[in-house]
């Protein structure tokens, strides 16, 4: 299955695939998109109509599948409005937890974090780690999450962690990102593709986000001039730089030019790789994304072991010394950014 996965993630980001695989899969992708258009032509001709909540709801989401660089701009976004003296939650679906997701689960109030990475999942773990003073809820239906939010908790602000394509719940706010390399990819509809739309959901956007994980920014400046024009519609950039490696047991950082196995389990592992340019890397190990851990996967790995942050919290719970997570450093001017 993982050689599977691996092939057709090659398939998304290739610039004009073919092959057998591509072809059952562009079949596939028909169906999908016939899907994903009759939804929001429902949505859209209010046949089916998005639920309001008493809250500012701001949604930031994405065109593709994973690994565009969501989380921490969430978090960023949550900061900034709790700042502005804003009761704030961040909803997110809480994918590869194991808390049911049916029911709405508070992971964090802003003060106490209730359950761990392999519960909550390791994004809403992560976000709650990472941003105080906020609530962190969790619900396969983000409606119900935020209804909550609202009437129990009070809460002012709804940000939801992944939300674009979540149209029950009704937002004021639409940010979409994209990853300033690998874009929308082949431009494919899933499964042949990374998109997870057509064209159609170009006009729901309000803001637009291009993510620049480089040492050097120059590419992600002509993308978001480019895409500005493009959309007609305000667009900024991420820059996404790392900062340091650190132990995660003992917070201790790591001197580099050191040899490191290089770990990962998110959905653009060659970035994360590219990253750690200022050690030897004598092997990565990746799985796919929001793979949880078993001490198996690490029984074979000696010496140093980087890996990120969002894997990290899954990984503390062993008894082992030898893991670092590389803490990366994100700046976006959230200020104009909700403008």
């Amino acid at each position: 299955m993982k050689n599977i996965k691996t092939e057709i993630t090659k398939i998304h980001y290739t610039r004009n695939p073919e092959g057998i695989l591509f072809d059952f899969l562009k079949f596939c992708s028909y169906f999908y998109g016939f899907g994903s258009r009759v939804k929001n032509y429902l949505y859209d001709k209010k046949i089916l109509k998005s639920k309001k909540v008493n809250a500012y709801v701001i949604s930031v989401g994405n065109m593709t599948t994973g690994g565009v660089g969501k989380t921490p701009v969430v978090s960023e976004i949550a900061k900034y409005v709790i700042a502005q003296g804003k009761k704030t939650a961040i909803v997110s679906r809480g994918y590869g937890g194991r808390l049911a997701n049916k029911n709405v689960n508070l992971i964090s109030d802003g003060k106490t974090i209730y359950f761990d990475a392999l519960l909550s999942g390791d994004e809403p773990y992560w976000l709650a780690e990472n941003t105080p003073e906020c609530y962190v809820l969790t619900c396969k239906n983000r409606y119900l999450a935020a209804k909550q939010a609202v009437e129990k908790y009070g809460v002012e602000v709804i940000i939801l962690d992944d939300g674009f394509q979540h149209r029950k719940l009704y937002r004021d706010m639409d940010i979409v990102l994209m990853d300033s390399v690998k874009g929308f990819g082949n431009e494919n509809l899933l499964p042949a593709g990374p998109l997870r739309e057509g064209n159609e959901a170009l006009e729901r956007i309000d803001k637009f986000v291009v993510v620049s994980k480089s040492f050097k920014h120059d590419i992600a400046e002509k993308v978001a001039k480019i895409m500005q024009k493009r959309l007609k519609i305000p667009t900024s950039i991420c820059y996404t730089e790392p900062d340091y490696v650190y132990n995660i047991k003992t917070g201790q950082r790591l001197m580099e030019g050191l040899a490191v196995t290089a770990m990962c389990a998110i959905g653009q592992p060659q970035q994360f790789y590219d990253f750690l340019s200022g050690y030897q890397i004598a092997k990565t190990v990746t799985f796919d994304d929001h793979h949880q851990y078993a001490p198996i996967d690490l029984v074979d790995i000696t010496g140093s072991i980087i890996t990120t942050e969002k894997d990290a919290v899954k990984l503390a719970r062993f008894d082992r010394d030898n893991i670092y997570a590389l803490r990366l450093k994100t700046t976006i001017d959230v200020e104009n950014l909700l403008m």
